[in-house]
């Protein structure tokens, strides 16, 4: 139903599943006949979780029983004893535009002898943060999305929506170099031994990268790159409805937060900068 009906991404379908088969665990089996007691247990074993990770549990729960009821199962609803966390979604993380020139640095001198590994990370870079992939998107593109003329490529994103991504000049440099030096035969731009390249590795990749450029491996992600191509296009002047159209979120209120980090950062410029912030002088 999940997939479907409301076209959730793999992951996501993964995740609730995982959600549901360790809360069928919890009760000993029998989910699907469990009493809003036995579901207020479930929800006891949870207190030490994040407020986020109740929330993707309990909207499992909630849309499990649903299905239930819809497709006359159940009649019953006793979702009403579980919690209703106020998951509050964080800041992203980002980076500084001297953080990303160093990463840039580190990646282009390594790629300057043309060896095939760090052409490819020099390319997956530029993708992130001048496209703003995530990484699922990335690591599973074909070989057939790669523009020829047109300066856009097709990304198929949640929830199998596809839409269209600008490559920038210097990314479109790096793939061609890298198309130069890949090996043929594969259907993925990124292939590896079993297929295409993995989240995984792209982010072991990355956490190198980071230690390389003499920043915290922690600070680097995919994630956090897409989180900086989308910061520092508001930064710039972004209309935020393109900003939406550019990330593939369904709804505006995911890219929203962007403009509370811009917010954030206004602050301290003012604090920083303004002359009433400066100490006054005892003369």
């Amino acid at each position: 139903m999940l997939a479907a009906e409301r076209g959730a991404a793999r992951n996501t379908i993964l995740a609730y599943g995982r959600d549901l088969e360790q809360a069928e665990d919890m009760l000993g089996g029998a989910l699907a006949g469990a009493s809003p007691a036995q579901l207020a247990r479930i929800a006891q074993g949870w207190s030490a979780l994040a407020p986020s990770t109740v929330a993707r549990k309990v909207s499992a729960l909630r849309q499990f029983f649903g299905f239930l009821i819809d497709e006359g199962l159940r009649e019953d609803d006793p979702t009403h004893a579980l919690p209703r966390p106020a998951a509050r979604r964080p800041l992203p993380k980002i980076l500084s535009h001297d953080e990303v020139e160093a990463l840039f640095a580190t990646a282009e001198e390594a790629a300057s002898g043309d060896a095939p590994q760090a052409v490819r990370l020099l390319a997956l870079l530029e993708m992130l943060y001048g496209s703003g992939l995530r990484a699922s998107e990335l690591v599973s593109l074909p070989l057939s999305a790669v523009p020829r003329d047109a300066p856009f490529l097709t990304v198929v994103g949640k929830g199998g929506q596809a839409r269209m991504v600008p490559v920038s000049q210097r990314a479109r440099a790096a793939l061609s170099r890298w198309l130069a030096l890949r090996e043929a035969g594969s259907p993925w731009l990124f292939p590896s031994r079993k297929g295409h390249l993995s989240r995984v590795r792209l982010f072991q990749l990355l956490k190198e990268l980071a230690t390389r450029a003499d920043l915290p491996p922690e600070k680097l992600s995919p994630h956090v790159l897409r989180h900086a191509f989308a910061t520092h296009l508001l930064e710039g002047g972004a209309d935020l409805r393109a900003l939406q159209t550019l990330l593939g979120h369904a709804d505006i209120s995911t890219t929203q937060i962007y403009t509370h980090v811009d917010a954030a950062r206004l602050v301290k410029l003012v604090n920083e900068r303004h002359p009433l912030a400066r100490p006054r002088s005892s003369d």
